[in-house]
């Protein structure tokens, strides 16, 4: 009975099984099932037999449960504890209790019809039916209490009881003895069912008895008690409201703590998901403008990360990723805390624009891409990053915790991946989506709906998540998707995506949303319905608000063209200038366009940064210019043409001072020596002391060796204030460019899935042919003559396949064969043969919907079907 069949007497025309009620459902229903759980695709079912026994499992219910929400979960464990099968009535009093809430009254049609849409529940609405693995799951069990807080029955808290003492309970309850245990115990479960009775029978307990019945009404309902218990104790224990479970242990029975709660399986039902609350209401049009300026900044952050690591950056540390030291050092070159340095450093990796180079001694590098990237208008390369972002399963946010095996989390690092970070970044700016336009969110009320909807998805996914607190439902205080939740409002907000907390054009854009919406619009998607069983009129629902979905590559092509032109205007215009100032630094008011920013790059150190960057002039910034390849023409040339203001008379001394001594040494290898034409200068070296660490000699009066290497010569000479040059074997002046250190083409990191992607529609629609057709080959009835005992593959001898398909080619008959394929994988169809020749068959597969030719030898037998068998 893998199917969920069950043993007891069902009314004609209702579903004996999992497999009959998924039968009943038309393809829209089906493809909705396989829509929400694309695991019971994967691989596609042979038949709906198979796919109700899948959709069985441990493995897949569990993943259904994790994506209900809180209310449907909430039905989900009612229909554990109630008796089955269930009728409505009884599920409808567990949910509303006696009082019948109305608001859970109406809720509940909903969320009934999404148990039965994910094939969780089946059944017509007077016999209810959870799926076993899911009741074994959620029904109170000694070692797993139930989120409702009810113990076990009273039939299974006696069922070790002896036969006297349960007749003992009875006459104490005031009820007449019976002949056997069976009926004690069902006249006992009516006395504390009976409202009247049980009424009557509480009047009479003691005030300490009732303060009992109190404290374990709501959970967790077992107690300890001593092995003489005292006469309040005693007297609940004489009448069955406690029953006990083990020396010392009693428990309180379900059916006592429902009249208690007056017909309530949950303490506090939640019908209806708690609302998302503004924060702050502003300008759409400055929410624009300071999402923008966050994202220009952005830009800026990622650029200079990669150029601070253009000549090779941090070393990768032998278990991968960046050392702690490393990421301390990039998160002071980019003058931000270490969290958000982890998370530019992530997001570069997430973009194909940062990898490792693969050497032996290996290195992080910007990526070919890099150059690729900065080539792109400004708007475009927001872009690249913002969808990088989204998609993404590698979280920032996690860098500096512990692994599983308490090993430190670096960033670049294995260990960084959570399958449900982009569902919950979707699901957040869906949210914000939601408000009206300018108005942000406070982050209580976002975290609050995130866990309705998904209430028991983080204990699964986080192994590291605070364990929730009793009769808390399953939710922990500190779960996974709360704390992905809070990043992305954080992160959504430093790369431009929101403004002020709200969700900005450009980011609606992004997801493929409209421009102009309303309060409630991602709080009240409204899907097509869905048939499943055959559902009365108050069970029509509208399905629960689903998640914001990511968009195809055709829809976020589409979507990125949007948000690229509304970001575009927004977008501060680069500037070719800047103001040259007497204390030899200069502002620019704005950022640069790239030729000027790179040369100020090399001829100036920056200073200060902000709305406006400061550079400063120094002889070391200047020399560094020349050793470029400039000379000092040149640099007066280019303040010159990009000055607003003339240049200053500090700043035209200094570069012609130190332009006039660069070059006047030479230093060669030799192992090293120095050169130069004035023969006064090298005395003078030599007879400084601080040059005694480079043991020069002189070899001739302009020429100097030395026993280091150039480079360290280079260093020594221009630490004794002097401007030395570098130069070729050929005695030409070398030009020192900085190198740029480019890893071979990478690809950016495969987000890491989560489970079966949701299928295609064209996927769907193979998938339901073919289970279709599998299902009427092995549903289609057989001729008694040919059985195929407990639904296995027919069997037949060579001989009689041969002549059956022979005949069958005659008359134009149908067949039911047994099939076993190249890779060992048996299966069953239904053919009509068309050619039998050469050891093959042609036939047209009614299950493949096609003309196919078969091997005899791989027929493991055929059977005819019966008359009127299409």
């Amino acid at each position: 009975m893998s199917t969920e069949e069950q043993p007891d007497r069902t009314p004609e025309g209702a579903p004996r099984s999992l497999a009959e009620a998924l039968r009943a459902r038309d393809d829209r229903s089906l493809s909705a099932l396989l829509r929400t759980r694309p695991d019971l695709i994967t691989p596609v079912p042979t038949d709906l037999t198979q796919l109700a026994t899948r959709a069985g499992t441990r493995a897949s219910v569990v993943r259904a449960l994790e994506r209900l929400d809180h209310f449907a979960l909430q039905t989900a464990q009612a229909l554990a504890v109630a008796p089955d099968p269930a009728p409505y009535d009884a599920l409808l009093g567990l949910m509303a209790g006696d009082t019948r809430d109305e608001t859970v009254a109406a809720a509940l049609p909903r969320a009934l019809g999404t148990l039965r849409e994910q094939a969780l529940v089946w059944g017509p609405d007077d016999r209810l039916r959870l799926v076993r693995t899911a009741r074994e799951l959620l029904a109170p069990s000694p070692q797993h209490p139930s989120p409702t807080g009810l113990g076990p029955t009273v039939a299974e808290a006696t069922a070790g009881m002896s036969p006297g003492r349960v007749q003992e309970i009875l006459t104490t309850a005031g009820l007449p003895s019976t002949h056997d245990s069976v009926s004690a115990v069902a006249s006992l479960t009516a006395l504390f069912t009976d409202r009247t009775r049980m009424t009557a029978l509480l009047s009479a307990a003691p005030a300490e008895s009732l303060d009992v019945l109190s404290r374990l009404v709501w959970g967790p309902p077992h107690g300890q008690v001593t092995a003489h218990p005292a006469p309040h104790l005693r007297w609940l224990l004489d009448r069955g409201l406690l029953l006990p479970t083990a020396p010392g242990t009693v428990v309180l029975p379900r059916e006592v703590a429902l009249r208690l709660r007056e017909g309530r399986a949950h303490r506090e039902t939640e019908p209806l998901a708690p609302p998302v609350e503004a924060a702050a209401t502003h300008r759409p049009q400055a929410v624009d403008a300071a999402a923008a300026g966050q994202a220009y900044t952005a830009l800026t952050t990622v650029e200079e990360l990669l150029k601070d690591w253009d000549e090779g950056g941090p070393a990768v540390l032998r278990a991968g990723g960046l050392s702690v030291r490393d990421l301390k050092r990039t998160a002071t070159a980019l003058d931000v805390p270490e969290p958000i340095a982890a998370f530019w450093v992530e997001l570069a990796y997430a973009a194909g624009l940062l990898a490792s180079d693969g050497e032996a001694d290996e290195r992080y590098a910007a990526t070919p891409a890099y150059d690729e990237w900065l080539e792109l208008p400004t708007a475009e390369r927001w872009i690249r990053l913002a969808t990088a972002w989204l998609t993404a399963t590698r979280t920032a946010g996690l860098v500096g915790g512990r692994d599983a095996k308490d090993r430190t989390l670096s960033a670049l690092g294995p260990g960084l991946d959570r399958s449900a970070a982009p569902e919950v970044r979707y699901r957040v700016l869906a949210l914000l989506a939601g408000l009206p336009e300018g108005t942000s969110a406070t982050a209580d009320s976002v975290l609050a709906r995130l866990r309705w909807e998904r209430p028991l998805r983080s204990p699964q996914t986080d192994p590291h998540s605070t364990p929730s607190t009793p009769g808390s439902g399953g939710t922990p205080r500190d779960d996974l998707r709360s704390r992905l939740a809070q990043w992305t409002l954080s992160e959504a907000e430093m790369l431009g995506v929101t403004g002020r907390g709200a969700l900005s054009s450009h980011g609606r854009a992004l997801l493929g949303l409209p421009r102009a919406t309303t309060a409630g619009t991602a709080d009240t998607a409204v899907l097509p319905e869905e048939p499943g069983d055959k559902l009365p009129a108050h069970h029509q629902h509208t399905p629960p608000t689903a998640p914001l979905e990511p968009l195809g590559p055709a829809e976020q092509a589409t979507a990125a063209v949007h948000a690229a032109r509304l970001l575009t205007p927004l977008l501060p215009e680069p500037l070719d200038h800047v103001l040259l100032q007497a204390d030899l630094t200069a502002v620019a008011p704005g950022p640069l366009q790239r030729p000027l920013a790179d040369t100020l790059d090399v001829l100036a150190d920056v200073e200060s940064k902000g709305g406006a960057t400061v550079y400063r002039f120094t002889p070391a910034s200047v020399r560094r210019a020349l050793d470029a390849g400039r000379s000092a023409s040149d640099l007066h040339a280019f303040l010159t043409a990009h000055s607003r203001t003339p240049v200053p008379q500090p700043l035209a001394y200094l570069i012609d001072d130190v332009a006039r001594k660069h070059g006047h040494l030479r230093v060669g290898a030799a192992s090293a020596y120095v050169r130069c034409d004035d023969d006064t200068i090298l005395g003078e070296i030599l007879a400084d002391k601080r040059s005694a660490p480079l043991r020069l000699r002189r070899l001739a009066p302009t020429v100097l060796a030395a026993q280091t290497d150039p480079a360290t010569l280079l260093d020594g000479l221009r630490s004794l204030g002097y401007a030395p040059a570098a130069e070729s074997a050929e005695g030409d002046v070398l030009i020192t460019r900085a190198h740029a250190h480019r890893t071979p083409p990478r690809t950016a990191p495969e987000p890491v899935p989560e489970g079966p992607p949701p299928p295609d529609d064209t996927l769907l629609t193979a998938a339901l042919r073919a289970i279709r057709a599998g299902d009427r080959a092995s549903t289609a009835p057989r001729k008694a003559t040919a059985p195929a005992p407990g639904g296995s593959l027919p069997r037949t001898s060579s001989a009689e396949t041969l002549a059956t398909m022979q005949a069958a080619v005659l008359t134009g008959e149908a067949l039911w064969i047994g099939y076993v394929n190249a890779e060992g994988s048996a299966s069953q169809r239904v053919i009509a043969p068309v050619r039998v020749e050469g050891g093959f068959v042609t036939a047209y597969d009614h299950t493949a919907d096609e003309v196919r030719t078969y091997p005899l030898h791989r027929v493991t037998g055929v059977a005819e079907l019966a008359d009127g068998t299409p």
